[in-house]
């Protein structure tokens, strides 16, 4: 598996770019999630997306309500149990998001340097003159000048649907906007962005709430992903709610950073948040064309040294309806990869694309390509620089057993863990080969009855780079006496070999807890 380790600074053969890649069981170490919709719901296409390596699969309550999402989430499941992947479940807020309201569903015809008047009255018909909207405060927010972005929910940025306005006065609680260019808005759900601007609107709405608090405990959500993210304050107060809900304490929130606010603001919300998700599709509005590349770098490296899992968006729109990627977006997958994302988000491709199986397997396929010339060395050593002397016990660990796996060439690293940290911080140092986190459940009792913990661990390691989870035998305690510690040893080891991942005569690198010690070990297979 590692001789195909190349590096893009060594001269490399041009034929040998052609040669065919071994396929592997897993597609790939970068995880994929899909977002779930009219495209992507039936039992058969889905159990396509898990064998594809789809990982996560992401609800999103901006359309769609509570029952359509549950028909998708128990399609799902039935999925995962005949294909035998595990896939986590995400939760996508709707947070402030402008909407026009358009009730008729006709289309809506708009002319280039045409006025148009955005009303909050939503009782107005929409057309070509008025369009109604749901927020009352926009004539407060915007002054003349400013950009607005009106576009298909979900737009890929190549439709004829979407159009720029321009500010060109506020008449009370109206916006008369100059269009910037021609378009006919067709289908039922538009989005509005006002460039740069503060909308004053809660981060988690009333609705939102609603939906975490009755689908999202009823279905047990793994991660909630918080649309729109501002301040470090959205991702406190989303955790305090969470924490009176039960189970959904564990649940991991990643902060979705859509705009100048929330880009301010990244270094506080990546202090608080779980992981972070880049919303290319807004974030390229509210940015100048020219800074989203830096954004994105600069973004990306600092998850990457906290540690922190960093999923990016909008990577294969013109997928939506093609069976192939354009150059661009082809060559933009493999620098996300290189980059440094732990997850690639599809939106519009696998919600109402006509090709969501080959689009998570081009992806999938992409990212494995790019995985070959990752230069590990470089970013090992630019981690180990970055966390400094003298490391924590943990940090020191994970670092040392990433670092003898690609001394010996190791086929795979095993790592036992019961919060998941100690795996997590393992995929931190980017190993050129995939860790397979053995969870070791943890009993608990409430004196009327037993309950494990441990899914929501192994589910959680499903978005972040490299990590494949596996659950262990709860009878099988991970700080015990080596004879049970060998048994379960053998299990994940059966289940490499299953796997294909490990081979006889393969070096397999170990890290586990024994009594109050961690410890390494590097352990050679035989036939």
């Amino acid at each position: 598996m590692h001789s195909s380790h190349l590096l893009l600074e060594e001269p490399i053969r041009m034929a040998s770019i052609l040669e065919p890649s071994k396929s592997s069981f897993f597609p790939a170490l970068t995880k994929i999630v899909g977002t779930l919709g009219p495209k992507s719901r039936s039992v058969e296409t889905l159990s396509g997306c898990l064998k594809s390596g789809m990982s996560v699969a992401r609800f999103d309550f901006s359309w769609g309500d509570a029952e359509y999402h549950q028909e998708t989430l128990d399609n799902l499941k039935i999925a995962v149990k005949s294909t035998k992947k595990l896939c986590a479940v995400m939760l996508d807020t709707v947070g402030p998001e402008l909407q026009v309201i358009n009730k008729s569903e006709k289309a809506i015809t708009l002319k280039a340097d045409g006025l148009v008047t955005l009303t909050p009255n939503q009782e107005q018909e929409a057309s070509s003159e008025v369009l109604p909207i749901n927020f009352d405060g926009l004539a407060k927010a915007v002054k003349k000048g400013d950009t607005i972005f009106v576009g298909q929910y979900l737009f890929t940025g190549s439709e004829t649907t979407s159009v720029w306005l321009e500010v060109d006065e506020v008449k009370g609680d109206d916006v008369i906007c100059l269009s910037r260019n021609a378009a006919t808005l067709a289908g039922s759900m538009f989005t509005l962005h006002a460039s740069q601007v503060h909308i004053d609107m809660p981060t988690l709405t009333e609705k939102d709430k609603e939906v975490i608090s009755t689908w999202g405990v009823q279905n047990k959500i793994d991660f909630l992903s918080l649309s729109y993210c501002r301040h470090a304050e959205d991702v406190r107060q989303t955790r305090e709610m969470l924490k009176k809900l039960g189970d959904l304490s564990q649940t991991q929130i990643f902060a979705k950073i859509e705009n100048v606010e929330g880009l301010n603001h990244f270094d506080e919300i990546l202090q608080e948040a779980d992981g972070i998700i880049l919303s290319r599709g807004n974030l390229g509005i509210d940015l100048p064309p020219e800074k989203v590349f830096l954004f994105q770098k600069a973004a990306l490296y600092k998850c990457n040294m906290a540690g922190k899992p960093a999923v990016l968006t909008r990577v294969v729109d013109s997928m939506t309806d093609n069976l192939r990627p354009t150059r661009a977006e082809a060559t933009d997958v493999a620098n996300a990869v290189l980059d440094g994302s732990d997850a690639i988000l599809l939106g519009a491709e696998t919600l109402r694309g006509l090709y969501p199986v080959e689009t998570i397997s081009t992806v999938g396929r992409i990212c494995a390509e790019a995985e070959k010339v990752f230069n590990q060395d470089l970013y090992f050593k630019k981690t180990v620089k970055y966390v400094g002397e003298p490391m924590s016990h943990l940090e020191s660990i994970a670092s040392s057993a990433v670092r003898a796996a690609i001394k010996v060439k190791a086929s795979v690293i095993i790592c036992f863990t019961s919060s998941g940290r100690a795996a997590r911080l393992i995929a931190k140092y980017r190993p050129t080969m995939p860790v397979i986190s053995v969870v070791i459940p943890r009993v608990k009792t409430n004196q009327l009855k037993w309950s494990f913990s441990g899914a929501f661990e192994a589910r959680q390691s499903l978005i972040v780079r490299g990590l494949f989870p596996m659950l262990a035998d709860p009878r099988h305690p991970a700080e015990s006496t080596s004879a049970t510690n060998e048994s379960v040893l053998k299990v994940a080891l059966d289940h490499g070999k299953q796997a294909g991942v490990i081979k006889s005569h393969d070096r397999v690198v170990v890290c586990q807890k024994v009594g109050d010690a961690s410890v390494v070990k590097i352990i050679e297979l035989e036939d």
